[in-house]
C-alpha cells in the first residue's frame, strides 16, 4: 500500500488475534476503514465486535497483530482525536447532575471541544447539539432521562473534542423502534455535514442497509466486508451467523 493510500486510512488492522479469559475472540482480523467512512459492523452475539472496538481504543490487550489508528501505530496517541459511546453506562438513579452539568465537565478535559472557549454554557450552542436534540434537555437531571436522550447526551459528550473518528457500540441499546429510526438519521445526518469517520455496532440490518457505506460482517473474523447491497444478503450472513438467514431483525426489549 502506498503512503498516500494509507493515509486515506482512519483504521488499518492486520493479523489482529485477541485472546479473553482464555478464549480467541478475534482471529487473524485484517480490516481497513476509509476516512470518512460510515462503517456498520454485524454479527451475533459474542462475534467479537465490542471487543475489537475496546481494541482500537487501547482499552483491552491485543494478543499479535497490527494496528494503525488515525495514523498512530500508538493506539494512545490517537485517543485525543476519538469520540466513544460505550454499549451501556449505568447511571445512579440519583445522580447530581443536570445535563448542563454533565457535559460541562468535558469542557474541564479539554480546550478544544465544540463550545468556543469564550463562551459558557448558556452561549450559542453549535450545529451538532441541535442536530442531536440535547438544547431541550440542558436542564434536565441525568437520572431522570430516557434511554435514547441519555444516548443523544452521550454522543454529544463524545463530540465536545471534534473527534475525527467516533465509535458508537450499539447506540441504540435501550431505544424503542420509532426512536431508533429518529436516531440513526440523526448519526447518518451528523456523517454527513460534519468531517468525520464513525464505526458503530448495530443489529438493525434495516437501519445498516439504509444509512452505512460500508458493512463488515463480523464472527471472531471478518467474514465479509463490502457496500450493504453486497453483505446483506442471505450467502453473507450464513457465514456471520452460522445460520440459513435471508434477512435478520433486531427484536426491542419490552
Amino acid at each position: 500500500m502506498t503512503l498516500e493510500n494509507e493515509k486515506a486510512l482512519a483504521v488499518r488492522i492486520r493479523g489482529l488475534n485477541v485472546r479473553l479469559g482464555g478464549r480467541r475472540v478475534l482471529e487473524g482480523v485484517d480490516l481497513d476503514i476509509g476516512t470518512g467512512e460510515l462503517v456498520a459492523l454485524i454479527g451475533p452475539n459474542g462475534a467479537g465486535k465490542t471487543t475489537l472496538l475496546r481494541s482500537l481504543l487501547g482499552l483491552i490487550p491485543i494478543e499479535s497483530g497490527e494496528m494503525r489508528v488515525l495514523g498512530e501505530t500508538d493506539v494512545r496517541r490517537a485517543l485525543p482525536r476519538i469520540g466513544y459511546v460505550p454499549q451501556r453506562l449505568a447511571l445512579e438513579t440519583g445522580l447530581p447532575l443536570s445535563v448542563r452539568e454533565f457535559l460541562s465537565l468535558r469542557r474541564t478535559e479539554t480546550r478544544n471541544w465544540f463550545w468556543r472557549t469564550n463562551l459558557s454554557l448558556d452561549g450559542q450552542l453549535p450545529p451538532m447539539a441541535h442536530e442531536l436534540g440535547v438544547v431541550g434537555l440542558l436542564d434536565r437531571p441525568m437520572a431522570r432521562l430516557s434511554g435514547g436522550q441519555l444516548q443523544r447526551v452521550l454522543i454529544a459528550f463524545s463530540l465536545l473534542s471534534h473527534p475525527q473518528l467516533l465509535f458508537l457500540d450499539e447506540p441504540t441499546e435501550g431505544v424503542d423502534a420509532p426512536g431508533e429510526r429518529t436516531f440513526y438519521e440523526v448519526i447518518a445526518d451528523i456523517h454527513r455535514n460534519h468531517p468525520l469517520t464513525v464505526v458503530l455496532v448495530s443489529h438493525d440490518l434495516s437501519m445498516v442497509h439504509r444509512h452505512a457505506s460500508v458493512v463488515v460482517a463480523l464472527n471472531g473474523r471478518v467474514c465479509c466486508q463490502g457496500a450493504p447491497d453486497e453483505v446483506i444478503r442471505g450467502e453473507a450472513l450464513r457465514e456471520a451467523y452460522g445460520l440459513h438467514v435471508t434477512s435478520y431483525h433486531h427484536h426491542h426489549a419490552e
